[in-house]
């Protein structure tokens, strides 16, 4: 049985891990460029504005949740891609599913953003 690491051996790769994923999604879809781009605006953006330290945080965490549902559904895409290139109904629902996730987190930033700043 193959011993499994723990403690902080076990955070030091999973780290590692993580940052090739990043890498990954980052040098395989725009979507992920795009996004990360609009944060680097917005999250510096947000620190000019006259609001609230809560406000300022609920505002970076709603970039936040739109990257990890993006970063699932580009999981969700390359995994339906390695099960088959064929045109299958349950393939797509769940990229239709994943795309519909970032959707969601999509209008859930610009309402958030839009509450705050003009609420």
């Amino acid at each position: 049985m193959e011993k499994k690491n723990t403690g902080f051996i076990r955070i030091w790769f999973a780290t590692i891990y993580s940052m090739k994923g990043l890498k990954a999604a980052f040098q395989s879809e725009a979507a992920i460029r795009q996004e990360l781009a609009a944060m680097m605006l917005l999250i510096p953006l947000c620190f000019f504005m006259n609001v609230s330290t809560i406000e300022r945080v609920i505002m970076i965490m709603s970039l936040c949740i739109v990257l990890i549902a993006e970063l699932l559904n580009t999981a969700v895409e390359a995994l339906s891609d390695r099960v088959s290139t064929e045109v299958h109904i349950l393939i797509a629902k769940a990229k239709d599913i994943g795309s519909a996730a970032v959707f969601v987190a999509l209008v859930q930033a610009v309402t958030v953003w839009l509450l705050i700043v003009f609420g």
